[in-house]
């Protein structure tokens, strides 16, 4: 762990910091981004309306099905339908986004569970953002690590940000480091791209400076050796951090560190945060 920078090293480091910062606000405040999202509407075999997505919506046994009514009309994979339109059996975390005007209805399935999802520029949340508070990068922060697969993937149930949905992820290993003089590790799950892990996981600071239920660090693939690099200056808010209208996932147990990493994102502003 590196203790001690010059100041142009620190520049460096904090201009570095700077635009995976701006790339992060950049995303939630998307037109169509989690800050867009209006309703968490969940699916079953009774066709339901909403008052921010077009059509009647119900799933079964053979996926989600939406009804437009006679003038109604969604652009799905830029073809725009009428009528009936059947998405099918949608995969565990995946989903479709459709057009409708100037929003993005996202039908997906969470939990095991479908789920209706509309986004829509002009959402009270998106309009009001401000952006998230951080705490300043420093390097103290980046820490070398080592991780540990294991023989074999390790299914792994997480709770989630809604009460009795659960989360399930095939855990490929596990990373050590040494943090504040303590031998610390974290389950890791798949990642954003080949090679890559994530880990969730709650500190001292987790509802006191940094967001209560979770943040979420991104890890890139380990090294021949099995060194890794954590960065918790790039530590992340997940949308659950900003809406109710989210299902994110929970850290496992063992990722609930008994330190507190005073770096990354904290608290939002929609949560009070400063």
């Amino acid at each position: 762990m590196t203790t001690e920078v010059t100041t142009t090293d620190l520049e460096a480091f904090t201009e570095d910091w700077l635009d995976w910062y701006r790339v992060q606000e950049a995303r939630l405040a998307d037109p169509h981004g989690f800050l867009a999202v209006t309703g968490l509407h969940w699916l079953d075999d009774r066709p339901q309306r909403f008052p921010d997505a077009p059509g009647a919506w119900r799933t079964g046994r053979d996926g989600v099905v939406v009804t437009l009514d006679d003038g109604e009309e969604l652009v799905v994979e830029g073809r725009p339908v009428q009528g009936e339109y059947r998405f099918g059996v949608l995969p565990e975390r995946g989903g479709v986004d459709t057009a409708w005007g100037d929003a993005v209805i996202e039908v997906a399935k969470r939990g095991g569970n479908d789920i209706v999802r509309p986004r829509h520029p002009d959402a009270p949340l998106r309009a009001a953002f401000t952006g998230t508070p951080a705490y300043a990068p420093h390097p103290r922060w980046v820490v070398t690590g080592r991780y540990l697969p294991f023989d074999e993937p390790r299914p792994t149930t997480v709770g989630a940000a809604v009460e009795g949905l659960e989360h399930v992820y095939d855990a490929p290993g596990r990373i050590e480091f040494d943090l504040a003089g303590r031998r610390l590790s974290l389950t890791a799950f798949p990642g954003h791209g080949a090679g890559r892990l994530m880990v969730l996981f709650t500190d001292a600071t987790s509802g006191v400076t940094t967001y209560a239920a979770n943040r979420v660090l991104a890890v890139e693939p380990p090294a021949p050796d099995g060194t890794v690099v954590l960065d918790f200056n790039r530590a992340a808010n997940l949308p659950c951090a900003y809406t109710d209208l989210a299902t994110c996932p929970l850290p496992p147990a063992e990722n609930r560190l008994p330190v507190a990493i005073e770096a990354g994102q904290k608290i939002p502003r929609e949560r009070r945060g400063s």
